[in-house]
């Protein structure tokens, strides 16, 4: 018998996000003390938290600086030879990757760093890190938690939205599906030329671990927002009544998507105006044969089933998608040729 090929390699799921803020206590209080996130370790000006059913060693890493900023979107691959495989791919591509040692990132294995082709952001691939056990003092007796549910109880990092200029947002998604194994699974675009417009993409079974989307301030590297996921609606109304009375900016909700389904409330984290979305429910896809399904910006319906709505704010957000078709051709103007869907 012939040897089989080395089968493809392919990303497990979300691993953590480094954000930069430059009001660190504020943010970890906040994300430790209010979202009821497990601080696991600090070293120095960097902290690293975890949410309650996560067992590895962090989600979210925390670090001081002088400016809001995103260091790194790290993924999980799934198996540890695909760390080598996908470090050959993109050598092979001509992309820039960069070998990180173990340590990096504290409780985590050797990693890759590179630059996501046409979008801009800094994305990290690791297969080994830690899972230590809480401290007893909010240690749980349900094995399958890393922690005890304290605060808003925040279960884990749910997934990334980012944002790229509206001539690369096709091209990148192309990218991530060719090369990390993403899979379309809801989309936007406008009909006329079937420009991309974004797009909610998987490697899981839920609707979207990563979402890419055109920046309105036409700027590639954005993030829009990260979401960590809680238990069930009940909880995010309750989370939503719990901060409104600690004055936490809004920036919409709660509401429901009609796009993945899930309920939402974006707020903005009070250390570094991150925006930051509570995320609960959503569908999850096990058809092998997925059709993704395509929105316009006619169809006000794919971003708010019901709810507030989001707006156009001066960081670069997206707006929802009740902006109509024409004001979506007049931002792109001639940039919607060669990137279509």
């Amino acid at each position: 018998m012939t040897a089989a090929p080395t089968a493809r390699p392919t990303l497990a799921h979300c691993g953590a996000i480094a954000l930069g803020t430059p009001k660190l206590e504020t943010s970890l209080t906040f994300f430790r003390d209010v979202l009821g996130m497990e601080e696991v370790e600090r070293i120095g000006d960097t902290v690293y938290l975890r949410g309650y059913q996560e067992l590895k060693h962090h989600s979210l890493v925390l670090f001081q600086n002088d400016e809001a900023t995103v260091d790194s979107y790290s993924f999980r691959v799934s198996r540890p030879e695909d760390l080598d495989l996908f470090y050959d791919e993109l050598s092979r591509q001509g992309v820039d990757v960069a070998e990180l040692p173990a340590g990096h990132q504290a409780g985590r294995g050797a990693a890759v760093r590179f630059v996501v082709p046409h979008a801009g952001h800094a994305f990290e691939l690791y297969y080994d890190i830690d899972a230590p056990e809480a401290p007893a003092e909010i240690s749980s007796r349900l094995k399958s938690n890393s922690s005890r549910r304290r605060g808003l109880g925040v279960r884990r990092l749910d997934h990334y939205n980012i944002q790229a200029a509206a001539e690369n947002v096709g091209q990148a998604e192309q990218w991530l599906q060719d090369t990390l194994g993403f899979k379309r699974r809801e989309y936007v675009y406008v009909p006329d030329n079937d420009f991309l417009i974004a797009s909610w993409t998987s490697v899981t079974s839920q609707v979207h671990d990563l979402a890419i989307a055109m920046s309105l301030t036409n700027e590639d590297a954005q993030l829009h927002h990260v979401a960590f996921n809680i238990e069930n609606h009940s909880d995010l109304l309750v989370a939503a009544d719990t901060l409104r009375d600690l004055d936490v900016t809004f920036h919409c909700g709660p509401g429901k998507h009609g796009i993945g389904q899930a309920m939402y409330l974006y707020l903005e984290e009070p250390g570094s105006g991150h925006r930051i979305e509570l995320y609960s429910g959503s569908y999850h896809i096990f058809d092998p044969d997925w059709e993704a399904l395509g929105w316009t910006p006619a169809e006000p319906d794919g971003m708010t089933w019901f709810g507030q709505e989001l707006d156009v704010t001066q960081d670069g957000s997206m707006a929802s998608s009740t902006n109509s078709v024409s004001s979506v051709k007049s931002l792109l103007g001639q940039q919607a040729t060669g990137a279509s869907v």
